[in-house]
C-alpha cells in the first residue's frame, strides 16, 4: 500500500534544534545505540541546511565507509549483466569513488556539467509534492545516513547509497534527467492529492523500479533496484508487466519488501517516449479520467 511515510523513518525535533530518528521494533538497526545515535546526528546535520547553501559535510566512521565499499564493490559486476545501456553510461560519465562514500556536495559538483543536476539534504520525511517538485528545478532530495551495516546488501530505506549510486548514476544522463524534470513539471502542475499520488507511483514503477528489455534481456533501469545488491539478482523472477500508465498509477506496492509486480518497457526509447509524454501532459482531469478506467 502506498504510504509516502515510509520513505523515511519519522524524525521527532527537540527544543535545542536536535532531531530524533524513529525506528520502527523491526528495523535492523532498532536496538543499536550506536547507530540510532549516528542517524540522530546526520539527521539534525541535515536539518540545519539552508537553500542556498551547500549541502553539509557528514564526517563519517570507518565503519560506514566499509558498508559502502562493500555495497559498491559488490554492484561492479551485477551492474554490468542487469543495467541498461544508459545506466552504465552515466556510471561511466559519474564515476563515483567504490572505497569511500563521496559528501553529496561533492556529488553535487560531479554532476554540474553533466546535467546540471544538485542534491538537497534530507533529514526525513519530505512531502510529496516538495520532493517530486523539485525535481524540475534540477534538484534532488537525499538522506546522508548509511544502512546497518548487518544487512549491508539490501535496506528498505533510501539510504545514501540509494541516493547516490541508485539515482546518481542516473542523473548522470541527461537521457534519464528529463524525464526526472518532467515528473517535477507533472507534479508541480496538479492539485489533487488523488492525481500526485498516480504521479508518484508512476514514478515508483519506473525511476525506482523500472526494467526494460535490451538485446533479448530483460535489464533494469531502476534505482531501488541498481542499488541492493539482493534485489538486482532478483528482479527477473519477479511477475514482469507490460509498460502502462493506467496499472502503474493504481498498483499498490510495500516498500519492506522486494518489488514482486514490475513494468518492462520494450527499449528505453519507450520508457523515454511512454512515461515522458505521460508527465508531460498529465493534469488532474486526465488522471482522474484513468483511475476511473482502472
Amino acid at each position: 500500500m502506498f504510504e509516502e511515510a515510509q520513505y523515511f523513518a519519522p524524525v521527532v525535533a527537540h527544543d535545542d534544534g536536535t532531531l530524533k530518528v524513529q525506528l520502527g521494533s523491526g528495523h535492523p538497526g532498532f536496538a543499536d545505540p550506536a547507530y540510532r545515535s549516528r542517524r540522530d546526528a546526520l539527521a539534525t546535520l541535515a536539518a540545519q541546511w539552508r537553500p542556498g547553501q551547500p549541502a553539509p559535510t557528514a564526517d563519517y566512521t570507518d565503519a560506514e565507509h566499509e558498508v559502502w565499499r562493500v555495497v559498491s564493490e559488490d554492484l561492479v559486476a551485477k551492474h554490468r549483466t542487469y543495467a541498461c545501456r544508459e545506466f552504465l553510461d552515466g556510471k561511466e560519465a559519474l564515476q563515483l569513488p567504490k572505497d569511500h562514500i563521496p559528501q553529496l556536495e561533492t556529488v553535487s559538483e560531479m554532476l554540474r556539467p553533466l546535467t546540471g543536476y544538485r542534491y538537497r539534504p534530507a533529514a526525513g520525511l519530505v512531502p510529496l509534492r516538495e520532493f517530486y517538485g523539485s525535481l524540475a528545478d534540477k534538484a534532488f532530495w537525499s538522506t546522508q545516513y548509511v544502512r546497518h551495516h548487518s544487512v549491508p546488501l539490501y535496506t528498505p530505506e533510501p539510504d545514501v547509497l540509494h541516493e547516490v549510486v541508485g539515482h546518481g548514476n542516473t542523473l548522470a544522463n541527461p537521457r534519464f534527467t528529463a524525464l526526472y524534470e518532467a515528473a517535477g513539471r507533472a507534479t508541480n502542475r496538479v492539485q489533487t492529492d488523488e492525481a500526485l499520488q498516480f504521479v508518484s507511483k508512476v514514478f515508483w514503477f519506473t525511476l525506482e523500479f523500472g526494467v526494460l528489455q535490451e538485446d533479448g534481456e530483460l535489464k533494469t533501469y531502476g534505482a531501488g533496484i541498481l542499488s541492493s545488491p539482493g534485489e538486482i539478482e532478483e528482479f527477473r523472477g519477479m511477475t514482469i508487466r507490460p509498460l502502462d500508465i493506467v496499472a502503474m498509477g493504481t498498483q499498490d506496492y510495500d516498500i519492506t519488501h522486494y518489488q514482486e509486480v514490475l513494468f518492462a518497457g520494450r527499449s528505453f526509447a519507450e520508457v523515454r517516449d511512454v512515461v515522458g509524454a505521460f508527465w508531460s501532459e498529465c493534469d488532474d482531469d486526465s488522471i482522474a479520467a484513468m483511475r476511473l478506467s482502472a
